[in-house]
């Protein structure tokens, strides 16, 4: 049975950690292990590693060398996997690299050679499980977006028999057991900055079930297509949910992926706004937007007014608790969402959290996808909170009550 960790492509050298620590050990250890301290600093040519440095500092060949070694090492655990055992290989490593040919298409190298060597090698993945494994207070993750779950596939045999399949079949497959998948993820409550590499599992289950999957000209899919593919259907999918939301939010997003809290002509903003049937004005009005002197721009948090009991403006009530969230933690949420009315309004928010995340990160706006991606990390504490109070305030309500009762039938 086998259940692995293994290296995450260039993220980590772990030889190179070692040195620190080798050469003192070295110093007192050699004479009594000189076989293990026969070099004086860590051996490093046999790591599975992608390090450009190791290879005359060219990323093709380390990826090379980090591709056949995995490729190799997977194949020698299909060898020996039993029929009736499932192997479980557990991965972090979040997506960053981009497409050559274009620049919107995003597909880790990291994810590419891991998966590539799986599916290769004859399995399937049958199961994928975000498991929240890494502390938020670790050095790596202070003030940064790292990732706090890891990926554990669940991978089995491929049948020898396994069918091929189109392009079409499988986008169509795809789309059937992916949707459902997110969902799920977005009710767990699962970081933004963790949802990408979700849905690797569930997208990936559908593509490594088939022998092949066939190009238009016949050829088979590769997994970096097949990676593209499944985060434009995320993507999509995010983009869909815009149309759930008011009118005034839809425009706020729309102005946001253009200049984020940037300004805009007048008449470019008036023209938008014309499109979702609302006015600048109702928009100036309701303390979403700042309009003057022929410009326009979204009004950053610390500008926004104080949260309304019946709001039902998604986008001001997100950013609200996002403002919220930085300058007084999960109790100033707490604060906003105990009084809320609108239980859809705060749902709503919730979904456009990822939505934001996305935008934010796809823009390279490093801070701002930070800010989105702590209030969703935070979400479920926030929620127990919420009820903690809640069950707080109706046990004092009760003790009140009785004491009252117990006053009148003494008086």
């Amino acid at each position: 049975m086998v259940s692995t960790d293994p290296p995450y492509y260039d993220n980590i050298g772990y030889a190179d950690l070692s040195d620190f620590f080798y050469v003192w050990l070295r110093q007192s250890l050699k004479s009594s292990l000189p076989n293990l301290f026969r070099t004086v600093q860590v051996p490093k040519k046999e790591e599975l590693v992608a390090t450009p440095y190791r290879f005359e500092g060219s990323a093709p060949k380390a990826k090379e060398f980090f591709e056949d070694g995995m490729f190799h090492s997977c194949e020698q655990i299909w060898k020996y996997t039993r029929e009736d055992f499932p192997v479980t290989i557990y991965y972090a490593y979040k997506q960053s690299d981009s497409g050559k040919e274009d620049d919107q298409q995003t597909a880790s190298s990291g994810w590419e050679t891991m998966l590539a060597a799986i599916i290769n090698a004859g399995f399937t993945i049958t199961g994928t499980w975000p498991l929240r494994t890494e502390l938020s207070n670790r050095s790596g993750a202070l003030g940064t977006n790292s990732l706090a779950s890891s990926i554990a596939l669940v991978c089995r045999k491929r049948p020898v028999d396994a069918p091929s399949c189109s392009r079409r079949n499988f986008l169509n497959a795809l789309r059937q057991e992916l949707l459902p998948a997110l969902r799920k993820l977005q009710s767990a409550h699962i970081a933004p900055v963790d949802l990408q590499q979700s849905a690797i599992g569930p997208g990936i289950a559908v593509f490594s079930r088939y022998k092949q999957v066939l190009e238009s000209d016949g050829t088979p899919m590769s997994v970096r297509t097949a990676l593209t593919i499944i985060n434009q259907e995320l993507d999509l999918y995010l983009n869909e949910q815009d149309s759930s939301l008011d009118t005034v939010s839809q425009f706020c997003i729309t102005l946001y992926k253009q200049v984020g809290f940037g300004e805009m002509r007048y008449g470019e903003a008036d023209t938008l706004a014309r499109a979702k049937s609302i006015s600048i004005k109702e928009l100036t009005n309701d303390g979403s937007l700042f309009a003057e002197k022929g410009v326009v721009r979204l009004k950053k948090r610390e500008e926004l007014p104080e949260p309304e009991i019946h709001q039902n403006n998604v986008w001001l009530l997100m950013q609200q608790l996002t403002h919220a969230m930085a300058t007084r933690g999960n109790q100033g949420c707490v604060d906003i969402l105990s009084s809320m009315v609108s239980t859809s309004s705060i749902e709503s928010a919730r979904k456009l959290l990822y939505r934001m995340y996305s935008i934010a990160d796809g823009k390279g706006w490093t801070a701002e996808a930070y800010a989105y991606n702590s209030l969703m990390a935070a979400w479920q504490d926030i929620q127990n909170l919420i009820i903690k109070q809640r069950d707080q305030k109706a046990k004092e309500k009760d003790q009140n009550q009785s004491t009252i009762s117990f006053k009148r039938a003494d008086s």
